[in-house]
């Protein structure tokens, strides 16, 4: 017969949705009471939820001779139970001095690298740690006292990128309880009680004082609002996902976006500033979202640098720039700006000057068919170009060239496509002089780390065509064309 501890995890489990029939989970067992309950709690519940076991164990090397012990506890444990075990050590103090990192912060990196090895190699689906509803009220005090916003209160995520925590909603006294009616012993780590570390501060003194002071029940209301907080969390990502995709474009490494778009994303009809006040919140999260995208995380992109974005947008000239932590900048280039690494600025800066090839430099020889198309991939741009040749309407039109087509005919051999080069001219259609390219992308108000890799399309070395441009006046179709060449563009 199950434990009332035993039911309540396996209406959690179902409820929601960790484990599935057939699924692996591997176990992370440190050997402290939490973990080792959790262990026990899904060995007294596999068959009922179809899913079978390993034993995970990390061993920091942070405790010497105790951290030995704890992991030939824990290997006893699954060997007891005749589960895989799983194992991995790393010098977290050194991993920490060399990437200036905190030990909690480093302990953290490497417990869950060794996690995503664990998936990676296949021996689980899915991690199991023992965070508690203790972990959860901690977790949510130890953000309200460095600051934080709503992201913050949600706290721990019972799944994530793998990871699942079916003991979030339980507390950690009954864990203990139900250890000590199974005669299961575990090991107890001091650090835990280290009031030096803000955790355990926490942990040690303000949590027990508002449960006797203030709320016996602190705990679970802490809880109850980080669940409020990831649901709020969750509709939020749903909108900035859709946002995102319909207004961000990558170019390389580069992350762009249009300056009313995010400062006004939705496009309501108020006035602008009532819009732009209304939709901070929105923008505020595409902002963080670029940030992610470009660095890879959110780590150090506090609010105070959200604000600068912000600024940026609203009240900068083309031209300006902000640096924010981890390498990244965000330009501001005419009505958008440019999210990027330093070092794509600084390849970006140095390519002008390169006497050697540039690094976006790209040249595809076309042979067009009778009719249909020839389909040409710029890897170099992520970009792939269609030469359409169709059958040209000879009625007559208000203007002898009122379209942006070539007359196929017109054309001749070698038909290349490539970047801009310095010196590249032609005379645009309505013009009687030839204009330089370079001057064209100017007043197109194209930026510069783009008009290196500018296609243009050349006709037995002459430049003809453009991305953007007029084609050149006397390839252009018009009365009496045959074939017209209509050139299209999608992304890769």
């Amino acid at each position: 017969m199950r434990t009332a501890l035993e039911q309540q995890v396996l209406a959690y489990l179902r409820r929601s949705r960790m484990l599935e029939p057939g699924d692996c989970a591997g176990v992370a067992v440190s050997g402290g009471a939490d973990s080792v309950a959790l262990l026990c709690l899904l060995e007294a519940l596999r068959e009922r939820l179809g899913i079978t076991l390993a034993v995970l164990h990390f061993d920091h090397a942070l405790r010497g001779a105790e951290s030995e012990a704890d992991a030939e506890f824990v290997a006893e444990l699954a060997r007891a139970r005749g589960l895989p075990f799983f194992s991995a050590r790393e010098d977290v103090a050194a991993e920490a001095a060399r990437n200036g990192w905190n030990l909690e912060d480093a302990a953290r990196r490497l417990r869950y690298s060794f996690f995503e090895r664990t998936l990676r190699e296949g021996r689980a689906t899915h991690v199991g740690v023992a965070h508690t509803a203790d972990d959860q009220a901690e977790t949510v005090l130890s953000h309200l006292m460095r600051g934080t916003g709503p992201a913050g209160l949600a706290g721990i995520y019972p799944v994530a990128a793998g990871v699942v925590r079916p003991l979030l909603a339980t507390r950690r006294a009954e864990l203990r309880r139900y250890l000590e009616a199974c005669g299961q012993g575990w090991r107890e780590d001091a650090t835990n009680r280290d009031t030096r570390r803000l955790r355990a501060r926490i942990r040690e003194q303000l949590l027990p004082q508002l449960q006797r002071d203030f709320s016996p029940s602190i705990v679970e209301h802490l809880a109850g609002l980080a669940s409020l907080a990831r649901e709020e969390e969750a509709f939020w990502a749903a909108i900035v996902e859709e946002q995102f995709d319909r207004y961000v474009h990558r170019a390389g490494e580069s992350f762009l976006i249009g300056v009313q778009d995010l400062l006004a994303p939705l496009h309501w009809n108020a006035a602008p500033r009532a819009a732009i006040s209304s939709l901070r919140p929105l923008t505020e999260r595409l902002i963080r979202r670029l940030y992610e995208k470009v660095r890879g995380d959110r780590r150090e992109l506090a609010a105070n640098h959200v604000q600068q974005v912000i600024h940026l947008a609203s009240e900068s000239t083309s031209g300006r720039r902000i640096s924010l932590p981890g390498g990244i900048h965000v330009e501001r280039e005419f009505s958008r700006l440019v999210f990027l690494r330093a070092r794509s600025l600084r390849a970006a800066a140095a390519g002008p000057r390169e006497t050697g090839k540039p690094a976006n430099a790209y040249q595809y020889s076309v042979t067009l068919p009778e009719r249909g198309e020839a389909a040409v991939s710029v890897p170099e741009l992520g970009r792939r170009y269609r030469l359409k040749v169709i059958d040209w309407p000879s009625a007559e039109r208000e203007t002898n060239c009122d379209h942006d087509a070539l007359d196929a005919d017109l054309l001749r051999a070698p038909l290349i496509l490539r970047n801009w080069r310095p010196g590249d001219a032609y005379r645009p259609r309505g013009r009687r002089q030839p204009r330089k390219l370079n001057r064209m992308l100017i007043a197109g108000r194209i930026p510069g780390r783009e008009r290196a890799g500018w296609p243009v399309l050349e006709s037995q070395g002459r430049v003809i065509w453009a991305r953007g441009m007029p084609p050149a006046h006397e390839f252009c179709a018009r009365e009496g064309t045959r074939y017209g060449l209509v050139i299209e563009e999608d992304r890769l």
